[in-house]
């Protein structure tokens, strides 16, 4: 009989993502963002949500695919969204998204928190975590931590910058553990507070 302990490690294994289980890992996300303050306030009619979510990720993340740096685990509990050196989010793709899908005076002031956001990034070439989410249902299990530890074993061994931008305070303390430092809070006019956060090279 199997035990819980060994349910937890089996959904923290972690792997790349395949070609084939593209949409699946992007369901991932959608459903780990669901209760994420930033994204809600975005889109808070679940509906809209459920519709124009799955493009952020494609638009903000989407390059990790082609570039081997999206991660599930086995059971895809979780994953990320890593951006290698040199891969940005597809900012056309974003803005038409948040113009053609986010009212005023909403839409302005996600405008200018994307602004802020890219600009909050290393000058040195670095890693970006676009993404990282664990399923509310599989939460608080390690899932997320074993998450982060797998790319940035790579990152380290690269000697090399790793950047983030939290969307949700409470998952500050993560990253801490991790070894990321907030760099400054972003913070525009009644949208939830964006904390972008570094992690030096080791």
């Amino acid at each position: 009989m199997r035990t819980h302990v060994n349910d937890a490690v089996d959904r923290a294994k972690v792997r790349p993502v395949e070609p084939s289980e593209v949409a699946r890992a992007v369901s991932v996300q959608v459903t780990a963002f669901s209760a994420d303050p930033c994204m809600r306030a975005m889109w808070p009619e679940p509906r809209d949500y459920l519709r124009n979510f799955p493009d952020l990720v494609y638009g903000f993340g989407g390059g990790a695919f082609a570039h081997g740096a999206a991660h599930v685990t086995d059971s895809f509990a979780g994953g990320t969204l890593w951006l290698p050196p040199g891969v940005a989010p597809d900012g056309p793709a974003l803005e038409r998204l948040v113009e053609g899908t986010i009212p005023e005076p909403r839409r302005s002031e996600v405008l200018s928190v994307l602004e802020q956001m890219d600009a909050a990034h290393p000058k040195e070439p670095h890693w970006h975590l676009a993404f990282i989410g664990v399923d509310p249902a599989h939460q608080g299990k390690g899932i997320g931590g074993a998450l982060l530890g797998q790319t940035l074993a790579r990152v380290d061994e690269q000697r090399m910058h790793a950047y983030l931008e939290s969307s949700n305070p409470a998952n500050v303390p993560l990253y801490r553990r991790h070894g990321f430092e907030v760099i400054r809070e972003i913070r525009v006019g009644k949208f939830p507070p964006v904390i972008p956060m570094v992690r030096l090279p080791r």
